[in-house]
C-alpha cells in the first residue's frame, strides 16, 4: 500500500488582517491526504481558476449582469465542492485521530474542528 500524498494547508484564515500585519507562520502540512483526493481537488481548482478568468473577461466585455452572476454562483458552488472534499478528508484522518487521543491531547484538534465546521457552514 502506497503512502498517501500530502496537501498544504494555509494556517492563516481568510478573514485575517492584511498580510503586512500578520507574522509569517510556517505552513502546516496536511496529513494523510489521499492521492486521488488531491488530484481531484487540483483538477477542480484548475477548472475554477478558468471560470474566474472567464468571469473577469465577461466583466471587461460588459456582459449582462445576470449572466455574470450565474457564473459567479457556479464558481461558488464549485468551491463548496472542493471544501466538502477537504472537510471529508480532514474528518477521515485528522479528526478520527483526535477522537482516539486522550482528552488532554484531543482538545486543540476538537476546537479547530468546531471552528472549521462553523466557518464551512457559512
Amino acid at each position: 500500500m502506497s503512502k498517501p500524498a500530502v496537501a498544504i494547508v494555509d494556517p492563516i484564515p481568510a478573514a485575517a488582517a492584511p498580510l503586512a500585519s500578520v507574522p509569517r507562520v510556517e505552513p502546516r502540512k496536511g496529513l494523510a491526504v489521499e492521492a486521488e483526493v488531491k488530484s481531484s481537488n487540483l483538477k477542480r481548482l484548475a477548472r475554477i481558476e478558468g471560470q474566474v478568468r472567464g468571469i473577469r473577461k465577461m466583466v471587461e466585455d460588459d456582459r449582462e449582469c445576470t449572466d455574470v452572476m450565474v457564473q459567479i454562483s457556479a464558481v461558488q458552488e464549485a468551491l463548496r465542492g472542493v471544501s466538502r472534499e477537504l472537510m471529508r478528508s480532514h474528518l477521515k484522518h485528522c479528526a478520527t485521530d483526535a477522537f482516539r487521543a486522550p482528552p488532554e491531547d484531543a482538545g486543540p484538534i476538537m476546537e479547530e474542528l468546531v471552528e472549521l465546521m462553523y466557518r464551512h457552514a457559512r
